[in-house]
C-alpha cells in the first residue's frame, strides 16, 4: 500500500531531489510493472537544470529537470483533483519525443491505473495534464 496513485509514485523520483533513489517493496511488483521500472531506473540523482513550470506550496507541483540534453518532468498533486498546462517553452527550438505516465481514467478509484503514450511535440507547445485525487504525472523528453 502507498500514498497516492502509481503515477504520483513516478513523478516522485523527479520531483524530489535525493542521491540516493530507492525501491521498497517485493521485486514481483516492479517484474509486473515493466514499463514503470524502466522509466525510474533512468532518472538521474545529479540535475544540471531545474525548472519549476508551475506550483502552490502544499497542493501540487509541476517541474522539469534536465541532466545534458534529456529532460524528466514530474508533476503531483494532493488529495484535490487537478488538471494543469504543461508549457514546453523552456525547450530549446525543434521536435522531441515524449514519453508520459498519466493517470488512468479510473485512477481515483485504483491507484495503479495508469497509461503510458509516447507523442511528438515541439518547444512551446501546451499541453493539458489530468491529475486524479492524490495524483501525478512524470514524462521524459
Amino acid at each position: 500500500m502507498s500514498i497516492g496513485t502509481r503515477c504520483h509514485q513516478l513523478a516522485m523520483y523527479v520531483v524530489f531531489e535525493s542521491p540516493l533513489q530507492m525501491l521498497a517493496d517485493n521485486p514481483t511488483n516492479y517484474r509486473r510493472e515493466a514499463e514503470c521500472t524502466r522509466f525510474i531506473s533512468k532518472i538521474p540523482t545529479v540535475w544540471d537544470e531545474t525548472v519549476v513550470l508551475d506550483a502552490r506550496v502544499g497542493e501540487y507541483i509541476l517541474l522539469a529537470r534536465r541532466r545534458w540534453d534529456t529532460w524528466y518532468i514530474g508533476a503531483m498533486t494532493n488529495s484535490e483533483p487537478r488538471d494543469l498546462e504543461l508549457d514546453l517553452s523552456f525547450l530549446p527550438g525543434g521536435s522531441y519525443t515524449l514519453e508520459q505516465f498519466a493517470d488512468g481514467i479510473n485512477a481515483d478509484r485504483n491507484a495503479q491505473d495508469y497509461k503510458r503514450t509516447e507523442i511528438q511535440v515541439v518547444s512551446g507547445q501546451k499541453l493539458k495534464i489530468h491529475l486524479a485525487p492524490g495524483g501525478g504525472w512524470a514524462g521524459k523528453i
